[in-house]
């Protein structure tokens, strides 16, 4: 598996990827103090496109930022996909702009327009501020009409204790495709005792099946410690919460906050936990 400087190259195996991290982080982020939280968050970031119709990574990297994540999954990210985005390596972006590891996953994995150039890859990301130990993503099943979606888990160490944190987007226009999507995000997360987070635009509110799948599981972050409805689209004037962090009964949520900003037609959302 190659491996360049700040770059992840994506290897498939079937419907399995194994994906190395990339683009180191600075000494001062690597910080396990006993009693540390851990502060994650999760954005669809529309491919850098706000809503102003303006391609803005700079406005997405201070939203970041200033949230204070340890992790942040991002969703509808782009990797020399097309003109829209600039053709950017936009995980290696980020990464390099806010001097985190970081992961690629690609769910559309396309041939160069024009030979010798990169892949054209579109899907979704982890940012972390320690080392990415582990990263795998899973194809999620799939109908003729859809958009090929997968589910992304990266093990990162947090106070010596290993978490892992799944970042996913389900399908957005077909019920019943979204709900075989859920049922494979239990599977694939089953039977480990590893505290976890799942985080990710779901594309569904908080009552119907494919959530009640995953909340059967996992508990809702939000629904614990949130205040108000904690819509999340659309971002100028939300009236739904699709936008999910959910964690395993090992993690202790303590806040979370729906972020106002207009870098995306999504607004992120973040959440601090503590081990129990």
């Amino acid at each position: 598996m190659r491996k360049r400087p700040k770059r992840l190259l994506v290897t498939f195996t079937g419907l399995l990827m194994l994906l190395p991290t990339a683009a180191a982080a600075s000494p001062g982020h690597s910080d396990d103090r006993p009693g540390r939280p851990l502060k994650v968050l999760t954005y669809n970031i529309h491919h850098g496109a706000g809503t102003d119709g303006l391609l803005d990574l700079e406005r997405i990297a201070q939203v970041i930022d200033d949230s204070g994540a340890d992790v942040v999954g991002l969703q509808e990210v782009e990797n020399h996909w097309s003109e829209r985005g600039n053709w950017e390596d936009q995980a290696a972006w980020f990464a390099r702009r806010l001097d985190l590891h970081y992961a690629f996953a690609a769910n559309l994995d396309l041939p160069p327009l024009n030979p010798g150039e990169p892949r054209r890859q579109y899907g979704t990301a982890v940012l972390s501020k320690t080392p990415i130990r582990d990263f795998r993503n899973t194809l999620l099943p799939l109908y003729p009409t859809g958009e090929q979606r997968g589910l992304a888990v990266a093990t990162i160490k947090v106070r010596g204790q290993n978490i892992r944190f799944a970042n996913t987007h389900l399908t957005s226009n077909n019920n019943a495709e979204r709900l075989e999507q859920a049922r494979k995000v239990v599977e694939l997360l089953a039977g480990s005792k590893t505290p976890t987070l799942l985080v990710g635009d779901l594309n569904a509110t908080p009552e119907k099946p494919e959530i009640t799948t995953l909340t059967a599981v996992w508990r809702d972050t939000w629904a614990e410690v949130g205040l108000g409805p904690g819509y999340t689209i659309e971002a100028d004037k939300p009236t739904a919460r699709i936008d999910f962090v959910l964690h395993t009964r090992t993690l202790r949520p303590t806040a979370a906050e729906v972020i106002t900003t207009n870098g995306s037609d999504h607004l992120p959302v973040a959440a601090t936990f503590t081990l129990r």
